[in-house]
């Protein structure tokens, strides 16, 4: 009995990779980029060309059978999510200044790219670029592909897409409401409402459109208003 188990793990390790990879990149890359000190726009450049280098790697086959299978729904709920993203801080102007948001614990809200370097076109475009097209399928093959299901069992690959424990779905909700810093109430009500999807539809690519969507209104109207902040 023992031997099939002994096999049965290695596999599950080695078949994680295209699902965890590019987001430990894009993590690395988060904690790391600034000790690199590369000067824009070349920093811009380099971590695309690496997330997408990493993408299209171990990745490939993964994103070429996502489908979309709800398109309209998705854009409204990707659309729906935007507009909670925004709307506590556009209501309420000093709302994100409570000590609930911006504290040791959480951090302080600052953007990602310094004032001057937002006046350079291939800077923004490329953030835009990695905003609405990169982490959307990067998180997702992460936050709803992998992790729910690892939770769920720890020979993951055997768990369908979409399936729900309460652990699993409340549990992967906190932790990507974690990974958003002093917007983590945001980030809560959008895990929760992305786990939501994934569970009623059992559709990958569904979720990468809803992400995507979110992300891209959230950059538009970034550049519209320039309300930098929202771009950690």
């Amino acid at each position: 009995m023992m031997a099939p188990q002994m096999t049965a793990q290695p596999t599950d390790r080695s078949s994680a990779i295209p699902w965890v990879a590019p987001f430990a990149v894009f993590m690395a890359w988060l904690a790391l980029g600034p000790s690199l000190a590369i000067p824009q726009p070349w920093e811009s450049v380099a971590r695309v060309a690496v997330l997408l280098a990493v993408l299209l790697a171990v990745s490939r086959d993964l994103i070429v059978s996502l489908r979309v299978r709800h398109v309209l729904p998705s854009v409204l709920i990707g659309l729906g999510v935007f507009v909670i993203w925004i709307a506590p801080d556009q209501l309420f102007s000093a709302y994100r200044s409570h000590w609930l948001f911006q504290n040791s614990v959480t951090g302080t809200i600052s953007t990602s790219i310094p004032a001057n370097e937002l006046a350079d076109p291939l800077v923004v475009s490329l953030r835009v670029f990695r905003a609405a097209i990169l982490v959307p399928i990067l998180e997702e093959l992460f936050w709803r592909g992998f992790l729910p299901r690892w939770i769920v069992h720890t020979e993951w690959s055997k768990v369908p897409l979409g399936s729900y424990t309460t652990v699993a779905f409340v549990g992967t909700a906190l932790l990507f409401a974690s990974e958003h810093g002093p917007f983590w109430d945001v980030g809560l009500l959008c895990g929760l409402i992305y786990n939501g999807w994934m569970w009623k539809t059992r559709s990958l690519g569904d979720l990468v459109l809803v992400h995507a969507v979110t992300n891209a209104a959230l950059a538009g109207f970034v550049l519209v208003t320039k309300q930098y902040a929202y771009w950690m």
